[in-house]
């Protein structure tokens, strides 16, 4: 009595597993449909916010929205599948109802970079919109990752720029330097990404997801003036960084940059 009590239990569990495992593998297929998935693609472009979400451009930031992205994006890694878009799609609108009423954090002191691509226009002019489109997607993954990394915010991309917000103003030199290093690997056909970047160090007003403030337009108008290839910062950033690891240059213009402080003082930095 006791064999055949032991059998049948056995037998029970014995069913459960191939039951689950045909389970498994039907949701394995159906993951992997490509009907099912270029469907619920096709939703996606519908919803608001970014259709491309999931991809490096998408994710550089360090928001809710896009920690989970990466997460969904890590775990599925690079197969295509449907449980990979919902989870997508589900972030995707998270993403756009954040940006839309998202609330500021209060005042605090903070150092905004802006970069962008030296002479961009004039090759994208000529280069065709898919391959501007993947140069802009290698740069991001060159120049954003580095800011992530350092506990920073990608608050905005403009068109061939960055806008970033970091807590640490040695961690925000070493995020630039960084970047301007990975852009070195980065080619499209016989164009070569070439950057250059503005640092400040102030108090600016955060509201919603984005900073305002004249601290906001002084790193923005330090990061237009510099040249290929180099970073400037304010005399309020150097302030807070060790200059014996740098080279360090005062700039002196004769004309004001718009929109910035009558004291402000501009040096241009790099590796000694």
């Amino acid at each position: 009595m006791v064999d055949e009590r032991a059998d049948g239990q056995a037998g029970r569990a014995a069913r459960f597993r191939a039951a689950l495992g045909r389970a498994g593998r039907q949701a394995r297929e159906l993951d992997r449909s490509e009907g099912l998935r270029t469907a619920v693609q096709r939703v996606r472009r519908a919803l608001p916010g970014d259709a491309h979400f999931g991809d490096p451009l998408s994710l550089g930031g360090a928001r809710h929205a896009e920690f989970a992205g990466r997460a969904v994006v890590g775990l599925t890694g690079d197969r295509p599948g449907v449980t990979r878009e919902v989870g997508l799609g589900g972030l995707q609108l998270w993403q756009s109802v954040l940006e839309r009423f998202g609330g500021g954090v209060g005042e605090r002191e903070v150092v905004l970079v802006f970069t962008d691509l030296v002479d961009f226009s004039r090759w994208a002019l000529h280069a065709g919109d898919d391959e501007v489109q993947r140069a802009m997607r290698a740069v991001s993954e060159a120049w954003e990752k580095p800011v992530t990394d350092r506990a920073g915010t990608v608050v905005k991309r403009l068109g061939d720029g960055m806008m970033a917000a970091l807590a640490d103003p040695t961690a925000a030199l070493e995020a630039v330097f960084e970047a301007r290093r990975g852009l070195a690997d980065v080619a499209v056909g016989d164009w070569t990404p070439r950057m250059r970047a503005g640092l400040h160090l102030g108090r600016p007003r955060r509201v919603g997801g984005d900073y305002l403030g004249v601290a906001v337009n002084t790193a923005a108008r330090l990061g237009e003036r510099a040249a290929q290839d180099e970073i400037l910062v304010s005399g309020e950033l150097l302030a807070r960084l060790d200059e014996s690891s740098l080279r360090v240059r005062r700039k002196r213009w004769h004309t004001k940059l718009k929109g910035t402080p009558d004291d402000l003082q501009i040096f241009s930095v790099d590796r000694p």
